[in-house]
């Protein structure tokens, strides 16, 4: 073998590794927003589906089809250690009729003397009724800042898809449950934050 042909082979072997190597870089970052997107179309891990008004409308007719059946919906609100807020529902609990659209509140208060800038993340359990909770606003899509001492009501419209009804492993399900957490929104001088 000659000095050129083994350069040439040693060459496309370290390219092929540059290749190799950028591939998996490049894997490595997409892996986040492409497990994020899975979450997102399959309710893995309890994540909810977010509903336009139309999916709302369909979901509606659809619950003729459901016979009136009802889920009940329990709701949840935390917050971060480093948020000293009061953040809690109205109400604990609530009955819905499945595919018809329904509201709940939550209320916060910054109980500090900052203003805070608060981001809500949000889970629902038991996780295979994630795909099934769709919410059409909600005020987990945006960041909330409250100045100290203000309280504040968020509304949740929301809806349980009558589809629920026909997958064998949710459809037992009796109660479902929306969980909130806020957390202190990163990188913003009005969140007293570090």
């Amino acid at each position: 073998m000659t000095t050129a042909t083994l350069d040439n082979r040693n060459a496309r072997t370290a390219f092929f590794a540059f290749l190799g190597a950028a591939a998996m870089l490049g894997m490595g970052y997409a892996a986040v927003p492409l497990y994020n997107l899975f979450c997102q179309v399959t309710g893995f891990g309890g994540t909810t589906q977010r509903a336009s008004e139309s999916d709302a409308a369909l979901a509606a007719k659809m619950a003729q089809s459901a016979g009136g059946r009802t889920m009940s919906i329990r709701f949840d609100g935390n917050t971060a250690t480093d948020v000293p807020w009061t953040f809690r529902p109205e109400q604990s609990t609530d009955t819905v009729q499945i595919g018809q659209r329904d509201l709940a509140f939550y209320t916060a208060r910054n109980d500090s003397d900052v203003p805070i800038t608060g981001t809500a993340t949000f889970n629902v359990e038991p996780e295979q009724t994630g795909r099934y909770f769709n919410k059409i606003q909600c005020f987990c899509f945006t960041e909330q800042v409250l100045q100290p001492g203000e309280e504040i009501r968020m509304p949740v419209l929301y809806y349980v898809d009558p589809a629920i009804l026909t997958d064998e492993n949710a459809k037992d399900v009796e109660q479902i449950t929306l969980s909130y957490t806020f957390h202190r929104a990163k990188d913003r001088p009005e969140s007293g934050g570090e």
